[in-house]
């Protein structure tokens, strides 16, 4: 098994970064798209409508720096404490079934942006490339 890992691990590499990314790029589309109700949203909570600005950037700029491996780590630690935040802002009445899968949800998301983090990317990022 190890041998069939090691042989596309630039490949499964890619894959993961892309498939982690994914879910904040349409996130921050839609925040874009649905702006008001966003911001509605992100009042009821307490928050400043302002919130929205870095989170938008946030979820747009970062996943794509992630697919194409550039500042990688970087990225991924800001993303990581991004799914942390979330999680305890917006997740956290745990007597509610669906806030608390989506809370392990996000603190999973998160411990991948950190593993993430700390292996860097591979062969197929733009980190590697500069590098040489």
């Amino acid at each position: 098994m190890n041998k069939i890992i090691e042989t596309y691990a630039d490949i499964l590499d890619l894959f993961a970064r892309i498939a982690i990314s994914l879910l904040f790029l349409i996130n921050g589309y839609s925040k874009i798209i649905y702006f008001n109700g966003t911001v509605g949203w992100m009042e009821s909570y307490g928050l400043p409508s302002f919130f929205i600005y870095p989170a938008i950037l946030l979820e747009i700029i970062a996943p794509v720096l992630i697919i194409v491996g550039y500042k990688t780590k970087i990225c991924s630690i800001l993303l990581a404490g991004f799914c942390s935040i979330t999680a305890i802002i917006f997740l956290s009445d745990f007597s509610d079934q669906s806030q608390l899968n989506g809370f392990f949800k996000n603190i999973g998301l998160s411990a991948g942006f950190i593993f993430l983090a700390i292996n860097g990317s591979k062969s197929f990022s733009l980190d590697a490339k500069l590098v040489k």
